[in-house]
């Protein structure tokens, strides 16, 4: 599947496109490879784009005063990715969105976005997908850290992200968790 078939498709199951969208959508969404460790924003920067990773992946994070790394969010194929508080609100940002690994993926500028999203009923459904999307993940992942063991939100994050152990380094995981890289290590023994 080449990369505009692979977006065009994700956006179909949401809602089907109308005569014409899909021109005008792949018109504006520009195709991106990005290096593993290449930042896609930087603390204090706006975030004013969208990404759509088509292969690959990319964790959203910010560095605590004391120099620890709080991974937010990882994003894998097939998904959205993007600081949506200073997207939305156009403050400096308080993250960093970071490839993982060797990425492809097609960016989209805010301005563009949301004319997509006024003009294509199909684009109005990705965007409130999106969050929808994040305000559940962000709930489910409050309410199962709270008072859960290491090995509890372990599982949790296994169900909600197979494969997840393989591609990732066991150190962002141990960060997405709020564990140390040695609990971590030790539970993965256990499984």
């Amino acid at each position: 599947m080449n990369p505009s078939d692979q977006l065009i498709a994700y956006i179909q199951k949401l809602n089907p496109l109308a005569e014409g969208d899909r021109e005008q959508i792949l018109e504006k969404f520009k195709f991106r490879k990005v290096k593993k460790n290449e930042f896609l924003l930087r603390e204090g920067e706006v975030c004013n784009f969208n990404l759509f990773i088509l292969k690959g992946s990319l964790r959203m994070y910010m560095v605590s005063p004391q120099g620890q790394e709080l991974i937010r969010y990882f994003a894998f194929e097939n998904k959205f990715g993007t600081d949506l508080t200073s997207l939305i609100s156009g403050s400096p940002s308080n993250e960093y969105i970071q490839a993982i690994e060797k990425t492809e993926l097609f960016q989209i500028s805010k301005s563009d976005f949301l004319g997509l999203v006024d003009s294509i009923p199909a684009i109005n459904r990705v965007y409130r997908n999106m969050l929808e999307q994040a305000y559940v993940t962000s709930q489910k992942r409050i309410y199962n850290f709270q008072g859960k063991t290491a090995l509890e939100k372990l599982n949790w994050l296994l169900e909600y992200s197979p494969g997840i152990l393989a591609r990732i380094p066991s150190k962002m995981i141990a960060s997405y968790l709020g564990i140390t890289p040695f609990t971590l290590s030790r539970l993965k023994a256990e499984l």
